[in-house]
């Protein structure tokens, strides 16, 4: 059988083939006087077998062990490594099932952010922000942070942030007026210790959640604000901090 027959009886491609050749997982059979591959039966069922595990879901390295075992001994034991990391992909399946669920349930209730999807802890806080926010350009960047930060933090601490968010979440509407103020301001303009002093005042003890690269991820926010709106949230910030200590 040349190149082509061979991998059309057993279901793979030529390109397969060569590539089975060449990583030495099927070994090359005799050449014709022309320079061509021919390959008989034995080559048949071993890049039949080779299939059959590939299927299994075993990597190239996986197969080249089993079959270096006539015997079979490391193939019961691959199986069995197989057998609990498919076991543990159907526990991870089931989990985003279930959150798969929960936001089509909020799709079909028109409660998905647009930015999402979300986790239901920012889901929930985004839905209670009143709407008179929408068009504050703060509030349109604190919200892509919060959905940043929803990816990256720990779910513990995410659902400690929201939660602290939460809190004040009704006082949103002032505090982003002060900052969207601020948008051409000087850093020494006193509305700045205004606006931090009551940023400060609403917002709890704790509200700094650690996250990975959190100190990066701080300085690509504050560039992002205006001078003075960086002041006074670093205004507040130190507020928050001097009062918890």
């Amino acid at each position: 059988m040349r190149i082509g027959e061979i991998a059309a009886l057993v279901g793979v491609t030529p390109r397969a083939v060569r590539h089975y050749h060449r990583i030495g997982l099927l070994p090359e059979p005799a050449r014709r006087a022309n320079g061509y591959r021919e390959y008989g039966v034995r080559d048949a069922v071993l890049l039949a077998r080779i299939r059959r595990l590939t299927e299994l879901g075993l990597g190239l390295d996986e197969v080249g062990d089993v079959l270096a075992d006539d015997e079979g001994r490391e193939l019961v034991e691959v199986l069995e490594e197989l057998d609990a990391d498919l076991g543990r992909q159907e526990g991870v399946i089931r989990e985003r099932r279930a959150r798969l669920a929960e936001l089509l349930g909020q799709a079909r209730e028109g409660r998905l952010a647009a930015d999402g999807p979300v986790s239901p802890e920012l889901a929930g806080l985004l839905a209670d922000l009143p709407g008179t926010i929408t068009a504050s350009p703060t509030a349109a960047m604190d919200r892509e942070i919060l959905t940043l930060l929803d990816t990256v933090v720990p779910e513990e601490d995410r659902a400690r942030l929201m939660d602290l968010m939460r809190d004040a979440a009704g006082h949103a509407p002032a505090l982003y007026a002060r900052l969207d103020a601020l948008a051409d301001a000087r850093p020494d303009d006193p509305r700045v210790a205004e606006a931090g002093a009551a940023l400060a005042a609403v917002l709890p003890d704790g509200t700094m959640v650690e996250a990975p690269g959190a100190g990066g991820l701080a300085d690509v926010f504050f560039g992002e604000l205006a001078p003075a709106q960086a002041a006074a949230l670093r205004h507040a910030l130190r507020l928050v901090a001097e009062r918890g200590a």
